[in-house]
């Protein structure tokens, strides 16, 4: 979230306005934890993916 204050006299208005926002949803990265099921070596996966590149 980015607030601009154009003058000094808005400073108080920016700082309510920060502690109010609360934002819509939070990403939940435990809910992938664990979701990704391979027959291959993670690492060897990796270094594939990586080199792809070249």
């Amino acid at each position: 979230m980015v607030v601009v204050v154009k003058s000094e006299k808005d400073i108080g208005k920016a700082k309510k306005a920060i502690a109010e926002y609360q934002p819509e949803k939070k990403f939940d990265a435990y809910k992938f934890c664990g979701a990704l099921k391979v027959t291959e070596n993670p690492q060897k996966i990796q270094q594939q993916l990586r080199n792809e590149w070249e």
